[in-house]
């Protein structure tokens, strides 16, 4: 059976519902004929020169990603701008743009939650609870078994796909870790959140200098959890996965692939 473009829209809405959505967040359809048949759907994080030509080039008819492209005030589409560039590219194609982002973070199998499944965490739950006190931002819960800082820095440079950021630590290398703070994507605005404060390591990513700083600084005085920060592409590449399956299965007969496209804006990186 056929499903239309706002069959997919309405799959979408309902795996990460528009309602958990943080208010300041532009997810939902960018472009694209809610009546158009949707047969093949390419996933990625964002949408940028890439991964529409991936998406273009493999006939795709619709790209959903993770990252809002109009998320910032436009006043312009025009095609000398890149974000007008990319939606008349796409729109030209006949490939739709649809965007799940906060909405797909909060829900029990989002982001956070694939990073803390992946990472063997046991009784984790959100950082920050919603409302009805089963979703929320971030995840924290705990590993089986103590391990080094160093070791789990290492598991997760192995886990996460490669990028010239890789892995940043801030703690000693040896001390041992076991109650596990996570929030994949930018995630400094939990660092003073009571359930990060507790736990013995941050998992995060874009932790900026003063916020990172001033976590340490205190951590010194009162206690306070190490520090990794990762990139912020490859801590949601791997919720793409999860999402390709959800996805599948509540609209049998959908081709969804997993775009496996670097986004990361880093190319390389000079160690001094």
């Amino acid at each position: 059976m056929p499903h239309s473009l706002a069959d997919v829209r309405g799959a979408v809405e309902k795996l990460w519902p528009l309602s958990g959505a943080e208010s300041w967040d532009a997810p939902g359809l960018t472009s694209g004929d809610p009546a158009e048949t949707i047969e093949t759907v390419l996933l990625a994080v964002d949408a940028v020169g890439d991964t529409v030509d991936e998406a273009v080039e493999a006939n795709a008819d619709l790209l959903l990603v993770h990252h809002p492209l109009l998320l910032r005030g436009v006043t312009s589409v025009a095609e000398d701008r890149y974000k007008g560039a990319l939606l008349a590219r796409l729109i030209r194609a006949n490939c739709a743009l649809l965007a799940a982002h906060t909405n797909a973070d909060v829900v029990s199998d989002g982001v956070s939650a694939v990073i803390a499944d992946r990472l063997g965490l046991v009784d984790a739950v959100p950082i920050v609870v919603g409302a009805d006190g089963a979703t929320g931002i971030g995840r924290v819960g705990m590993l089986p078994e103590p391990i080094s800082l160093g070791h789990l820095a290492r598991e997760l440079a192995e886990l996460l796909p490669p990028t010239a950021g890789g892995v940043r630590v801030a703690g000693d290398y040896n001390q041992p870790v076991q109650r596990i703070a996570l929030c994949g994507g930018a995630g400094d605005s939990l660092l003073s959140a009571d359930t990060v404060l507790g736990s013995d390591v941050y998992i995060t990513a874009d932790l900026r200098h003063h916020p990172a700083s001033e976590a340490r600084e205190q951590a010194r005085i009162g206690g306070g959890p190490a520090l990794v920060d990762v990139s912020h592409w490859a801590s949601e590449w791997l919720w793409l996965d999860t999402a390709a399956r959800q996805l599948t299965e509540a609209l049998p007969g959908l081709v969804v692939t997993v775009s496996e496209t670097r986004t990361d804006p880093w190319d390389f990186v000079v160690v001094q």
